[in-house]
């Protein structure tokens, strides 16, 4: 989470601190209209560049993935550049309007425009002929660009229609890329922060083109086929195991996928609940109703049925010197957990010495499911704890101090709800463990 945060602000950090160095006097303008200037290209700037990089994430580069700890952390710098590009946008907006609004309020009066020196440069005199189109076109897409925004942010939306609408978002993108093009200062370009927002400029573009042929993920994507589904109606969960073609790289526990199952719906995130055997090559997902896709998912699906998917993805992945790992899978977040043990049954030596323990708190109960879990954990060596919420109430961080005496060397791994795993993390942190490097969490969210 730190390392998302110091990307944020660092790189809107960056970005302003270059502008400054190539405006001079940037805050002390001695008009209105001079420092209206100067805000319509910092705001302009700033939300370019946060639309840019949040381009260049959607595109889920491995490059990006270890520094920034895991696609997960990704898709949510993804969401805060883009809350950043609308707040920016819409600042960008009011400053380009301001002239208009203080006039119409009789706070300014329109006074004639000063002449234009003459240019000389053939490319700046081209974007001056265009200016009046990227004006207009600009307007537009901004006006599409924050609807799409807010659609993406509105979670209420179903995914379906979300997951369509969001691709039109690349095609708003190029449109203001061209109108920044023309009607940034000329002479920006030309200066360290010029060369910085071409670049971004560059990468974003080159994502939307990818993102609009569908090419995202293309090179991870491997087609399978579904030999099983199993239904456990007690926590409306579903089984799917699917039989990979040659391609796959392998999975490590922890991991996930993104899964599609109809063209129309597009790719799902779903963590892996399986280990990887290369001699049986296979991969087990186990998803709940939880929403408009899942719902009524094992009559969607059937045997035989072939499946295409994008992975593995995620660095959720149990690896540390701790002699003592805490895990604690709420609901449907057991998944990883079952990988690892899996993976632990089969003879994976990595973590082999550890002492371990599962919290796994659910609302609902299937015996099945149940019985499955003790088996793997008891397989694994791994200590178990079920705590369903109507018997034995709500897990906190006392109890699991009082089940794992070896709290003060263990990590802590969590997959769960939100809000939950908050509350656990700001209770150890409390309580003196180092959570910045030993509380691991699970942030993925496709919005």
């Amino acid at each position: 989470m730190t390392n998302i945060i110091r990307a944020f602000w660092g790189a809107l950090a960056i970005v302003a601190l270059l502008w400054g160095l190539a405006t001079p006097d940037p805050f002390s303008s001695e008009t209105f209209l001079a420092l209206r200037n100067n805000m319509v290209q910092l705001s302009g700037l700033l939300a370019m560049a946060c639309m840019s990089l949040a381009m260049i994430l959607a595109l889920r580069p491995r490059l990006l993935e270890r520094p920034l700890g895991g696609l997960d952390k990704m898709y949510r710098l993804h969401k805060w550049f883009g809350i950043g590009a609308l707040v920016l946008a819409v600042t960008h907006w009011f400053w380009t309007q301001a002239p208009k609004w203080g006039t119409g309020i009789g706070l300014m009066q329109r006074g004639p425009r000063p002449p234009r020196p003459p240019v000389e440069n053939p490319v700046e005199a081209a974007f001056l002929g265009l200016r009046h189109t990227a004006e207009g076109l600009g307007e537009w897409a901004f006006y599409g660009a924050v609807v799409l925004i807010v659609v993406a942010l509105v979670t209420r939306i179903p995914y379906r229609w979300f997951q369509q609408i969001h691709r039109l978002f690349p095609v708003a993108y190029l449109v203001l890329v061209f109108h920044a093009v023309v009607l940034f200062d000329f002479d920006i370009w030309l200066t360290p922060a010029g060369a910085l927002l071409a670049l971004l400029l560059a990468g974003g573009s080159g994502a939307a083109l990818v993102s609009i042929f569908g090419a995202i993920g293309r090179r991870r994507r491997v087609e399978g086929r579904i030999t099983s589904l199993v239904n456990f109606p007690g926590v409306r969960a579903l089984e799917t195991v699917i039989a990979m073609q040659p391609g796959w790289p392998g999975h490590r526990p922890g991991q996930f996928a993104f899964a599609v199952t109809d063209r129309r719906e597009g790719a799902h995130p779903y963590t892996i609940a399986s280990a990887w055997n290369p001699a049986e090559p296979e991969i087990r997902f186990v998803t709940k109703e939880l929403g408009d896709h899942t719902t009524g998912l094992a009559e969607k699906l059937h045997v035989g049925q072939q499946v295409r998917i994008e992975g593995p993805y995620g660095c959720f992945t149990f690896d540390d010197a701790c002699p003592v790992q805490i895990w604690v899978g709420g609901g449907i977040g057991i998944t990883p957990f079952i990988a690892r043990m899996k993976a632990m049954a089969q003879g994976d030596p990595k973590g082999a010495e550890k002492e371990v323990h599962l919290f796994h708190c659910t609302a609902d109960v299937d015996e099945g499911a149940l019985d499955r879990l003790k088996a793997d954990a008891a397989a694994a060596g791994v200590t178990l704890h079920i705590l369903i919420d109507a018997r034995d109430g709500v897990l906190t961080g006392a109890r699991i101090r009082r089940e794992v005496p070896g709290w003060r060397e263990a990590s802590v791994w969590f997959c769960g709800p939100a809000g939950f795993g908050r509350a656990l993390r700001a209770d150890f942190a409390g309580q003196g463990l180092k959570v910045g490097t030993r509380f691991h969490q699970e942030l993925f969210a496709m919005r």
